[in-house]
């Protein structure tokens, strides 16, 4: 808050005696470098709250509050991530598709690529295995199939079992 508003809501006495040199007038300029700080967070706050101008160090926060946390989880808090923070804020931005469309073959192979940053993966239904689902690979996310597998564990329907097939590399 600016000086000059501060004093405007001191009582009419206060601000009669407020005049340059005095105790009450260095007084309210100090009271103005301490609202500076909280003033400037204030005034950018939303951006907290946007996957693409937050912090790196909150954006693995958002994704939690999104419920993806399945995709940062580690058993302890000095393991790396297991994506880069540009993925995790495409998952954020996307959170609310990806809820609408959790459980379909669509959320899923969405979600996978989002995460990998990686296009082919394939789901198959096979009829003669009701309530089973065939997540296919791309070999060029092969190297993270840890994090594939805790997205799909995730996001199929809960009924369904899930086989994960790595695609063979075509010559």
């Amino acid at each position: 808050m600016r000086r000059s508003a501060i004093e405007r809501l001191l009582p009419a006495a206060y601000q009669r005696a407020c005049v340059p040199g005095s105790v009450l007038w260095a007084l309210l300029d100090v009271m103005e470098g301490l609202h500076a700080p909280d003033e400037a967070v204030l005034a950018e706050v939303d951006a907290l709250f946007d996957p693409y101008r937050a912090p790196d160090g909150l954006v693995v926060r958002l994704t939690r509050w999104v419920a993806m946390d399945h995709v940062v989880a580690s058993p302890r808090p000095d393991t790396p991530l297991p994506l880069p923070v540009g993925r995790l804020r495409d998952l954020v931005a996307n959170a609310a598709l990806l809820a609408r469309w959790r459980g379909t073959p669509y959320g899923i192979r969405r979600a996978l690529e989002l995460a990998t940053g990686t296009s082919g993966f394939a789901i198959d239904e096979p009829p003669e295995r009701p309530f089973h689902v065939v997540v296919r690979v791309p070999v060029a996310a092969a190297g993270k199939l840890a994090v594939i597998t805790r997205i799909v564990e995730a996001e199929k329907p809960a009924s369904a079992t899930v086989e994960i097939v790595l695609e063979e590399e075509s010559s």
